[in-house]
């Protein structure tokens, strides 16, 4: 009897402050709404609200759980929210689950943008291009040569290889943020960001996401979530005291020894408060999260892509061998030579422009009364930004759901892609994903030519009710080795 009074309390408070917030609106001009509140169980989500832009018009409101969000379907309308107004657009939602994934809001990614926010990814930028210059390409490179090396020993059986381009994106992040690692190590995190990922990603998180106050009853989504976390903090906080063991002071080995020698000092801008050990820690957090998952899944849908488009392949291959000699699978382009591999670069653009790893960004909250296309945003409101959306809009894209690379190699060029967000939240790993993409891809299309196993092409379809991530579909490759060494039975033999 009183769970049910407090259920009914409940929604009566929910009913009156939807009923508030209507009052106090009533005499704003706000986007339209959609109809319905079960958008989430669609399928594929981005798709499902670019659909909804055709009637509704590229800025409109939908309903999640207790709340309404406003989704931005077009690059125009998402520049200038998140770029021209980008003050006004710049907060996160307290969401349950963020709250205790970022240790309440000492988190880059999740944490609400304050003077402090803007300190902690300061330092953090600082750390991945200040600290680790002129080591980072070298290593990217050298893992990247160690990866085909040990894809070579393999090349007689098909290769599921996502999870190689996870263990590969670990790692480097392993090795940039804490220095040369042994395999446990890079396995150990490995297993426990995905562990993370899962169960971040389950049902029950979600609804609770939308539905808050549900957070107060039993919830074993909720308990497991905790207890990757728990796990989570426990190993980093590990390599947080390794590194203050051995730390020497004006001098870094990594990224973690740059953050560290980083805290504690006098804020460089009034009131923006003082860096502590734990923005040091969730910067860790972020990029494993970050710097894992989203790379590896980008660089697994390239392989997608060029195993349905052999041409593509063989064009970049061709080009691979004008600039390095035909064989010489050892040899490279320094990244700041990038531009000599245009069809390379093209073929990057081209994936993350169909294929956005995170496709709806994160949530964004604003900060202030603002508008948005001649709209009224209150202070508060959740904007989704549609990116996938957005880069399909056939008013902006040629033959917007083709993979068509070359229309990157066109004169002129073409609009550029949102993959990575834009403004001030825009992706803190940016330029590293950019690098190993590019150094991956080449050492891979170097080494190797990328067939389907018996013809069993891969699925371009993302996983049916995902999560912030595009997933793809498990699938398997054939790696036949290219060169003079190239040996092995082809597919199917």
């Amino acid at each position: 009897m009183l769970l049910l009074g407090l259920l009914l309390l409940l929604a009566a408070l929910a009913s009156a402050r939807l009923l508030w917030g209507q009052w106090q609106r009533r005499s704003l001009h706000l986007p339209p709404r959609a109809p319905g509140f079960l958008h989430l169980l669609q399928p594929n989500l981005p798709i499902h609200l670019l659909g909804l832009a055709q009637t509704l018009g590229p800025v409109y409101r939908l309903r999640l759980g207790m709340q309404d969000v406003v989704v931005l379907n077009s690059k125009r309308t998402i520049e200038e929210a998140m770029v021209k107004k980008w003050v006004d657009f710049a907060g996160r939602p307290q969401i349950p689950s963020y709250e205790l994934v970022s240790r309440h809001n000492q988190d880059l990614s999740l944490g609400d943008y304050s003077p402090l926010w803007k300190a902690h990814k300061k330092l953090t930028r600082s750390a991945l291009l200040l600290g680790m210059r002129g080591s980072m390409e070298p290593l990217v490179e050298r893992l990247a040569q160690e990866f085909c090396e040990r894809l070579r020993t393999r090349a007689s059986t098909p290769v599921a290889i996502q999870e190689e381009f996870s263990l590969l994106t670990c790692s480097i992040i392993c090795h940039l943020t804490f220095g040369d690692q042994e395999d446990a190590v890079v396995h150990a995190f490995h297993d426990c960001v995905q562990d993370l990922m899962r169960t971040w990603d389950h049902w029950s998180i979600h609804i609770l996401d939308i539905v808050p106050f549900l957070r107060f009853f039993p919830s074993p989504g909720l308990r497991r979530l905790k207890q990757a976390v728990e796990s989570r903090d426990h190993m980093v906080e590990g390599q947080l005291r390794r590194h203050k063991e051995s730390m020497v002071t004006g001098r870094w080995r990594d990224a973690m020894d740059y953050m560290l020698q980083g805290v504690g000092k006098p804020p460089a801008e009034q009131g923006s408060g003082q860096l502590l050990e734990g923005h040091v820690h969730m910067s860790v957090v972020d990029l494993f999260i970050g710097g894992t998952s989203t790379t590896s899944t980008t660089l697994s849908w390239a392989v997608a892509f060029l195993l349905h488009h052999p041409e593509v392949q063989r064009r970049l291959q061709e080009e691979l061998d004008r600039e390095l000699g035909p064989g010489a699978w050892c040899s490279r382009v320094p990244y700041k030579d990038r531009a000599r591999l245009p069809l390379l670069n093209a073929t990057i653009a081209e994936v993350l422009r169909l294929r956005p790893v995170v496709p709806l960004a994160l949530p964004h909250r604003s900060t202030r009364p603002s508008s948005i296309s001649g709209y009224d945003i209150p202070e508060g409101t959740v904007v989704i930004p549609n990116l996938q959306g957005a880069h399909l809009d056939e008013t902006v894209w040629e033959r917007p759901h083709e993979f068509w690379p070359d229309r990157f190699l066109a004169p002129g060029g073409s609009p550029g892609a949102l993959a990575f967000g834009c403004g001030a939240r825009v992706c803190l790993g940016e330029p590293l994903a950019r690098l190993e993409l590019f150094v991956v891809l080449r050492r891979l299309l170097q080494a190797f030519t990328l067939l389907p196993p018996a013809g069993a092409l891969p699925s371009l379809q993302p996983q049916p009710q995902g999560g912030v991530n595009l997933t793809m579909q498990p699938f398997q490759v054939w790696l036949q080795p290219r060169g003079a060494d190239a040996q092995g039975p082809g597919p199917g033999q």
